[in-house]
């Protein structure tokens, strides 16, 4: 190849790479939208952020992965195919665009709207570390592997197990079993995940905090007999002072409640993913 045809065929990929880098309202998925008709759209993920571009829509985010829009009414006239604005719709991995154009026909507007592979342009979110797909695959490899049974306690022939505990990024894997030794079905009311004070005294005020698991693996209300779980925190460190509980209750009138605790030496001995798990 002479030199010529070698920056020739250089320049080729910088024009092509940079003009599919670029996004204008030609080449955008359009979305019909009319002010007596909301318009849903659903991502495959949670959504982490949502810009409309324009105050003649409104929208909310009624669910992490979902979010609704409308025009408003009675701002000002709008004729058949105006474009409103533009929708920019960031996930933990992805991001589109979509804009919206008027119709005075209700008919014609978009009532469910899901983002398509096609529609997705690939985004890594700094704020994100790990994505909800990640810690779901991580998730299900560790309900499948085998048990090691680090500790357990036993209430109202109810057995709690903790498994294992396994480290990823900023998240810690918290995998425990249960074993109901009753012919009564467990009817899950609550799963809690507590950061607790010892108890020293009965006088002594324990302080308690309240984790909001970043993933559950398993959401079944009921289990007659085994259950097996795996849920997600943010990794933490806590004194020797505190304890950490899972904390499973029943729903009324049985009200069974059966509870774990965690020792900090559990999460300092935390493993880290190997090959097999990831795989």
């Amino acid at each position: 190849m002479n030199t010529h045809r070698f920056f020739f065929l250089i320049l080729s990929v910088f024009l092509f790479t940079g003009m599919n880098a670029q996004k204008t309202m030609d080449c955008m998925q359009l979305l019909t939208v009319n002010e007596k008709i909301t318009t849903v759209i659903t991502a495959s993920e949670p959504v982490r952020f949502v810009d409309i571009s324009t105050d003649k829509v409104v929208g909310d985010q009624p669910i992490n992965n979902t979010i609704r829009l409308k025009p408003k009414e009675g701002v000002e006239v709008n004729r058949d195919g105006d474009i409103l604005g533009v929708v920019t719709i960031v996930t933990e991995r992805y991001r589109s665009q979509y804009g919206l154009v008027y119709t005075s026909r209700p008919e014609e507007a978009v009532t469910d709207k899901t983002i398509l592979l096609d529609e997705r342009t690939h985004y890594d979110n700094p704020a994100v570390s790990l994505s909800t797909e990640e810690m779901a695959r991580y998730a299900r490899r560790i309900w499948f592997s085998q048990s090691k049974r680090i500790r357990s306690s036993k209430k109202h022939k109810v057995q709690m197990q903790l498994n294992n505990i396994y480290a990823v990024g900023e998240y810690f894997f918290l995998d425990f079993s249960i074993y109901n030794k009753t012919n009564i079905r467990f009817d899950i009311d609550q799963l809690r995940i507590k950061l607790q004070d010892k108890k020293k005294a009965k006088a002594t005020t324990v302080q308690t905090i309240e984790l909001e698991p970043a993933f559950m693996l398993d959401r079944s209300q009921s289990f007659l007999h085994g259950y097996r779980n795996v849920i997600v925190i943010k990794k933490l460190t806590f004194p020797d002072d505190k304890i950490l509980t899972i904390e499973l209750s029943e729903k009324q009138i049985s009200g069974r409640t059966i509870s774990l605790t965690v020792k900090y030496g559990d999460v300092l001995s935390a493993d880290a993913f190997d090959k097999r798990l990831k795989e």
